[in-house]
């Protein structure tokens, strides 16, 4: 006699945290299609899809619904469109380089990060147990101020395109006249200043830190 068949849940591809990711995709899509004709439906689409990343993985764990491809979708997704202002940025400012370098910093820093994790047989690249950098292990282990820093910079990259001047290519210019706007847009400017360095000294510690996982797995396969 047949057995009755277990019930399937939902197709990974139709999970709750990855619908929600497909969303922040068309949104992206649609801020980057509008950048130039209107920088504030730019500035709020791209917000929110940067918001849903936080939803994304709420819902995961809510709804038991973690996935490998969810993992990897959020990661390009959030890569993508940093690396799309960054680069946007890079022809609104001079010098344009210093946009450049951060975006390539960005990627390398998270591709080491997941290849290194990937090689050492954990299930997450934002597992740093093991590792002895105090601040990693602040940035991964307590998600508020991950969150601080990851709000940070992406806020500080939408002001500045907001106030992306034709006129005024200079990014040091720009940064001196947002000082002297309103005091809410100065605390709000400092405050993602102080965030957006934080993450880049995380970027370079965790790229240095997966660079030296990937030397030491060369050197166990050697022996």
């Amino acid at each position: 006699m047949a057995q009755p068949s277990a019930k399937k849940g939902p197709s990974v591809y139709l999970y709750i945290p990855n619908l929600i990711g497909y969303l922040r995709i068309i949104m992206n899509f649609i801020a980057f299609a509008v950048c130039y004709s209107n920088r504030t439906l730019f500035a709020i689409l791209y917000f929110f899809s940067f918001f849903c990343d936080g939803l994304d993985g709420w819902f995961a764990r809510k709804f038991n619904q973690a996935s490998t491809f969810g993992a990897v979708l959020d990661m390009v997704t959030d890569r993508v469109s940093t690396a799309c202002l960054l680069a946007l940025l890079s022809q609104f400012y001079r010098p344009g380089l210093v946009f450049i370098l951060l975006l390539g910093l960005d990627i390398s820093s998270h591709w080491f990060q997941m290849h290194s994790s990937f090689l050492s047989g954990k299930t997450s690249h934002k597992d740093v147990k093991h590792t002895e950098n105090g601040l990693l292990k602040l940035y991964y282990g307590y998600r508020p101020f991950m969150a601080f820093c990851c709000v940070a910079s992406e806020v500080l990259y939408i002001i500045l395109f907001l106030f992306a001047d034709e006129k005024n290519t200079s990014l040091l210019s720009v940064c001196r006249g947002i000082l002297k706007e309103s005091p809410l847009i100065v605390f709000v400017f400092i405050s993602t200043l102080i965030g957006w360095a934080l993450k880049q000294v995380i970027n370079v510690i965790q790229m240095k830190t997966a660079a030296d996982a990937c030397v030491v797995y060369d050197l166990k396969r050697g022996k």
